[in-house]
């Protein structure tokens, strides 16, 4: 079978906590879990997860996939399942917790039937993706690689939050072999070292991405691709949980541009996409392509060329 995506990375049950809603257990969330929910429900067919689920949550996970028609490879169950602990405040600061850890992906074991895949996907969310190992196995992948690299930039720190760094130079080899690279504008900082969200998108694109995407929550987001770059903007919205937007926005982007092949346009899809995901809490959201197209249309007038 041939896939219209394939997205690799720990799916997670996650507890979270905003101003404005709360979960009372844990639920589905994750950044290859989320992309892979947005890009089903926008249009792509066949779309299948592969991570690792415990067998805390393991007939759950299976059941919820089922529902949403997502194909999975389920590469552990002895361990628990992945979670964090997110608790955001008025300002929309969030404390990340880690509440447990699937561990490593076994990618090489299930690499066969990653590889026909339109689009490949690399979503971890606690380093369970061996970066060398996947820099020697994307080279004989014939589709595209997303790269949303969250997960390759935490580690656990002190009292089990979530500390930020990065191998800059490994970092480099990576972004010179994949098609596209989705940042949030911290992670684009700890990336290439540079404040300015603009300057690194362009710098990643140096490094050898065809398309950097860098999302700055409610300010939109930049994206370059080394022809131009655009300042993409956000959709309007109250925000009851913002945790998954940037996940989102990554299978929007991937759906719409499986279709045109442009990259303003795409965005411009992908953020009115995220701006759906925010209004509600859990892997429910009521994303479709009618309203995404609404509020993409809404918002084009304010794309700009830098």
């Amino acid at each position: 079978m041939t896939y219209d995506l394939v997205a690799i990375g720990n799916p997670v049950y996650d507890m979270i906590s905003t101003p404005r809603a709360k979960t009372s257990e844990r639920i589905l969330s994750g950044c290859s879990t989320n992309a892979c929910l947005a890009a089903k429900r926008l249009g792509m067919k066949e779309v299948m997860l592969v991570g690792n689920v415990g067998s805390d949550f393991e007939q759950r996970f299976q059941m919820e996939m089922e529902r949403y028609g997502i194909r999975t490879i389920n590469t552990g169950s002895k361990g628990p399942t992945t979670g964090f602990s997110l608790i955001y405040d008025d300002r929309g600061d969030r404390i990340l917790e880690v509440i447990a850890d699937a561990g490593k992906i076994p990618i090489r074991t299930v690499w066969r039937d990653c590889q026909q895949t339109r689009y490949l996907l690399l979503g971890p969310v606690l380093y369970e993706i061996d970066v060398e190992t996947i820099m020697d196995l994307i080279g004989s992948l014939p589709g595209q690689v997303f790269l949303d690299p969250q997960g390759l930039l935490r580690r656990l720190g002190r009292d089990r939050k979530v500390e930020h760094f990065c191998e800059r130079d490994t970092f480099k080899r990576l972004v010179g072999s994949v098609d596209f690279i989705k940042p949030n504008e911290l992670e684009a900082e700890v990336i290439t070292g540079l404040r300015d969200h603009i300057e690194s998108a362009k710098t990643l694109v140096e490094w050898g991405a065809d398309v950097a995407i860098v999302t700055l929550g409610e300010n939109g987001s930049v994206a370059c691709d080394g022809k131009a770059c655009f300042s993409v903007p956000a959709y309007k919205t109250t925000a009851v949980d913002p945790t998954g937007a940037g996940d989102v926005y990554a299978g929007a982007f991937l759906a719409e541009y499986s279709r045109t092949g442009d990259l303003g346009s795409s965005c411009l899809y992908a953020s009115a996409a995220a701006s759906i995901m925010v209004e509600s809490i859990g892997p429910d959201f009521p994303v479709t392509d009618q309203e995404v197209r609404r509020r993409a249309e809404r918002i084009a007038a304010e794309l700009k060329t830098l």
